[in-house]
Formats: structure tokens, sequence, C-alpha cells
């Protein structure tokens, strides 16, 4: 039997693919869980063979790694859904890992999801076609560190002469950012600029 911990925020998307592997014979459904921290206390406790993770968890989170995983079970391999609509978490995906980790669209089907499964616990690569192009064709940070710094520093709600303050800059120079993080963002506004660059996996 293959034990798989299921880990994706939504209750009902975690449930669905609870449900749809659970129905097959060769896998058995021994935890699932809501948050990615959770993951490493699962793998010890319930020493799974695979644990299926929804990236989107790891927004906010650091992911557990195969190296972590891989010290308390030496079997668990992690099986990550990726939503390749997203370059936040499209840029997150790391080949190197493969096969310890694999990779698979979220949106993939049924039939897909348990072939993955029983691929990487086999120990074979799982590394889904549309996740590669996506990983590459992900749009480098066209900004720079100076101007994540300021940006970050804005959505924090700081108006510029403070902004100019805290960093030792001229208000012209702060200002001169700003336009330029505009131009590269396209952004009308800054709001606008913040959160583009938030969902870009920029900021």
């Amino acid at each position: 039997m293959i034990r798989v911990v299921v880990a994706v925020g939504e209750t009902l998307v975690r449930a669905a693919f609870a449900a749809l592997l659970a129905q097959e014979e060769d896998i058995d459904v021994i935890a699932e869980l809501a948050v990615a921290r959770e993951v490493l206390r699962a793998a010890a406790t319930h020493r799974p063979h695979v644990v299926v993770l929804h990236m989107d968890l790891l927004e906010t989170e650091e992911p557990p790694t195969a190296g972590q995983l891989g010290g308390l079970v030496h079997e668990t391999r992690l099986l990550l859904l990726v939503d390749i609509h997203k370059p936040s978490i499209v840029r997150r995906v790391r080949t190197e890992h493969v096969p310890r980790v694999g990779y698979v669209a979220m949106d993939t089907s049924p039939a897909r999801l348990v072939e993955a499964v029983r691929q990487i616990a086999s120990g074979k690569a799982v590394l889904d076609p549309e996740v590669a192009v996506a990983a590459l064709n992900a749009a480098e940070n066209p900004l720079t560190p100076r101007e994540r710094e300021i940006l970050a520093i804005v959505a924090e709600g700081v108006p510029v002469k403070e902004i100019a303050a805290r960093l030792y800059l001229a208000v012209g120079t702060v200002r001169n950012n700003l336009s330029r993080i505009l131009a590269k963002t396209g952004a009308r506004t800054r709001i606008e600029a913040i959160k583009i660059a938030q969902d870009a996996g920029w900021l």
C-alpha cells in the first residue's frame, strides 16, 4: 500500500483529492492537512510514502524540504500541485529536487494525479510538461533590489518623505524610483504596482 498525506488549504478540494486517491486499492490516505507546517509532524507520525502538497500553501510558509522529510522518513516523497497561472508559485519550482520532489499541474486530470502518486512512490521522476514550460516562461523580476525595497515600504503605507528618511535617500531619488517601478510593472498607481508585484512574486 502507498501511504499518502494530502495537504491542501481548501476544504472541499482537499476532501475531493483525498476521496479520489482513497478509492484506489493500492493507496491509503492516512492524513489530511490544511497547512504546510503540519507536514513534517505528519511525516514523523504517519510515515507516508508520498505527501501531496498544494504549492499555494507555501506562499506564506516555508516549504518542508525533501531533505527534512528524508531525515525523518527515508522513503517519503513530495508531490507538489502547481497552479501554473500564478508566476509567484511557478518560480518556486525547483527541478533539481526531482525525483524526491515531483510536480503536477493543479488542474491535472484525476487519472494523472493517481498515476503521479504511483510514479513518485516508486522512485520515478514526476515533472509534468506544462509545469516545466510554465517554469521556463515565468517572467524574471524586473525590479532592482532598491526598487523592491522602496515598494515594500510603500506597501506599509509609508509616505515618500518618510521612505527617503528611512533609506537615507533624497525625496527626488525615491520619486524617481517609484516612477521606474510604475513603468516596469505597467501600473497606473502605486497600489496597482504593489498588487502586480505581489501577484508576480517580485515583492
